[in-house]
Parts: structure tokens; C-alpha cells; sequence
């Protein structure tokens, strides 16, 4: 089924934290978001357009065991934008959950990603395909991210 066309949309994503001063520090000093709203319990921030809500939570985060099955980012269109946030990441000194690398070399489903954690163990990826059509297209391929989702049942 076809999608219509409409105006464009904006991604919103709500994420848990611990504090907000940390929250500040990574996103809005390391990432470059732009701040926005406000309360001692919530941070609104632009991310390149979109819309990153952080909650502070009394629960416990806990680091994760692998960047499946959850992680959220950014796709950027065009190579130098990836490599400028990249080099942004290296000089504010934000560690790589996984440094960057190609993917899929020497395939249409070739792609640059990094992996960045933030304080709070959200994972977050950062990705540039080689070809535009790979990001929603090329159904007659099959690889998609790393390791399968599914674990062999157990005995």
C-alpha cells in the first residue's frame, strides 16, 4: 500500500535518565542538541530536527548486554554529515560503545556506524549508507544488523 503524501514529520523519542546535569553534559555539550523545555523531572532537546525527551526515573539502568534489540539514532544522508559528528564525538571526548566501521563492505547494503552509550546506558547509533536505497529498499537482501535476534532454544 502506497503512503500518501504529507508535511513533514517529526521523530519524537522519550528515553530514561538518571539526573538532568549529565543529561545536559552529553547531549546538549557532547551531541549538540539544542535545549528546550524544561522541569526538575523532564528535558525536551532537538537532535538534528527531532524531538528527544529525557525522564528521570528513580529505576535502576542497568548496561546492556549488546545493542540488540534496542537502540535508537541517527541516519545521516549524505557521508561528510556522519563524519563531521563522528569527529564532533572523538573531540568532546564522548566514548564509542563500538567505534565506527563499515558494515556490509562492498554490498549495496553498505553502510558507516558508530555506537555511542550515553551515561544512562541508552545505546545510541549513528549511520551512513554508501546507497540512499538501502536505508527502506533492496527487500531481496536479507542482512540486518549484526546477530540474529532470536537465541537457539536451549536443551
Amino acid at each position: 500500500m502506497a503512503q500518501l503524501a504529507i508535511a513533514p514529520v517529526l521523530f519524537h523519542l522519550a528515553f530514561p535518565v538518571s539526573n538532568l546535569a549529565d543529561t545536559k553534559a552529553y547531549y546538549i555539550d557532547g551531541l549538540g542538541c539544542e535545549p528546550g523545555r524544561e522541569n526538575s523531572h523532564c528535558l525536551i532537546m532537538k537532535l538534528y530536527g527531532h524531538q528527544l525527551v529525557a525522564h528521570v526515573t528513580d529505576e535502576p539502568l542497568t548496561p546492556p548486554k549488546s545493542i540488540y534489540p534496542r537502540h535508537f539514532g541517527l541516519i545521516f544522508l549524505a557521508q561528510a554529515d556522519w563524519q563531521n559528528l563522528c569527529d564532533r564525538v572523538i573531540k568532546k571526548g564522548l566514548d564509542f560503545y563500538q567505534p565506527p566501521r563499515t558494515r556490509f563492505a562492498n554490498t549495496p547494503l553498505e553502510h558507516q556506524t558508530f555506537f555511542l552509550a550515553d551515561p544512562f546506558h541508552n545505546l545510541i547509533e549513528i549511520k551512513h549508507y554508501r546507497h540512499a536505497e538501502a536505508i527502506f529498499g533492496l527487500r531481496d537482501h536479507r542482512h540486518i544488523g549484526d546477530t540474529p535476534l532470536v537465541s537457539a532454544p536451549q536443551p
